[in-house]
């Protein structure tokens, strides 16, 4: 005869097996990509907020009422100034901020490095280098002459780099070391031609310093096509640098190409960088900066970080633009400038924090 098992004894097998935080998991993972899309959205409608701020501020100071109805009233008396002034500088800020911040979401997740940027791998000093000689030696002036010579540095830099670090071998610790030496390389060129060539010396330093200020309609025209080839072969890798971020042998599993995926990315980060220096000149610190602040939203997932950082990247660009029209009146402060203040302190906080968490 057996006895019935107890009430007791028949919780401790069966309910108490379960994992007691199994049930509760589901619905928060359910509930995570309707959040991270919600948080896209309010992102979105902070850079629209943002770009209307950038067409009200300026030397002569508008309302958002004045703003807008200059945006959209041909016969209103602001519409010549926020047409042909601020118009195109707002349009050059989202452009070259989107650009930015998706190169720096792709080169940190190419590099595995949280601190990296898109100068990183020198294709900034390159396509730097390229646009000062030509100023320098060929007497080119505009964008239109500086963005074939930004993309012929840029290419060719990024093509050193990826031989120097390996070729189909090459490692993020190989790229960001052949980056790195490229990189200061170029930079003393750079350093070198400004010091020698006085006749060109204050044209150089105003692009050098990186600026929205002399944008036009040719120039954000010009750049707009190359950005849009380089994002959407950055939002393209998603899924690869996920994989890749696991390893290449995991990658490998998963279907994936390292090999291929690393070579597009440079492709992609030559492109963005490429036309955003030629436009702007080197602005600093947006692409480190915004995957950092993205990261602590979204995770990892570069399904979600790459759209973050070409929504939030313009947000902070012109957010710099606009505090250094604020900061510099009658005058104004270059975008570049405004960057490195708020970039520089925040570097070395993210350097500190990293540290201290590896002690």
């Amino acid at each position: 005869m057996t006895l019935p098992k107890s009430p007791q004894s028949h919780r401790g097998s069966v309910v108490e097996q379960q994992p007691p935080a199994a049930r509760p998991e589901q619905p928060a993972r359910a509930r995570a990509p309707l959040a991270r899309a919600a948080g896209l959205l309010a992102a979105t409608l902070v850079l629209l907020l943002v770009a209307l701020l950038s067409l009200a501020f300026g030397a002569r100071p508008l309302s958002l009422g004045e703003a807008w109805s200059g945006l959209l009233d041909s016969g209103s008396a602001s519409y010549p100034v926020v047409h042909e002034m601020r118009l195109p500088r707002t349009f050059l800020g989202l452009l070259a901020g989107a650009a930015l911040g998706l190169a720096g979401g792709v080169m940190q997740a190419l590099t595995r490095n949280p601190l990296a940027d898109p100068g990183l791998l020198g294709i900034n000093a390159g396509a730097a280098a390229a646009v000062v000689t030509a100023i320098s030696f060929f007497g080119v002036a505009g964008y239109t002459g500086y963005i074939g010579f930004a993309f012929l540095g840029a290419a060719a830099v990024s093509v050193l780099v990826y031989a120097v670090g390996g070729g189909r071998g090459a490692t993020p610790a190989r790229l960001a070391l052949a980056g790195t030496a490229l990189n200061a390389a170029l930079i003393s060129y750079v350093s070198a031609v400004q010091l020698l060539d006085t006749a060109s010396l204050d044209r150089m330093r105003f692009w050098m310093v990186g600026s929205l200020a002399r944008a036009q309609d040719t120039t954000v025209l010009s750049a707009l096509p190359f950005i849009a080839v380089g994002a959407l072969v950055a939002l393209a890798l998603a899924r690869p640098l996920n994989a890749l971020a696991l390893g290449d042998d995991a990658a490998r599993a998963l279907g994936s190409r390292p090999a291929r995926t690393r070579a597009a990315a440079i492709v992609a980060i030559t492109l963005l960088c490429g036309a955003a220096t030629a436009a702007c000149g080197p602005i600093v610190f947006v692409g480190l900066m915004v995957p950092h602040m993205v990261r602590a939203l979204t995770g990892p997932d570069q399904r979600w970080m790459l759209p973050y950082c070409a929504v939030l990247a313009p947000v902070l660009l012109l957010g710099a633009d606009i505090l250094g029209r604020i900061l510099g009146r009658p005058g104004e402060l270059q975008v570049g400038i405004v960057t490195v203040v708020l970039g520089g302190p925040l570097f070395l906080y993210f350097v500190r924090r990293r540290r201290v968490a590896h002690a």
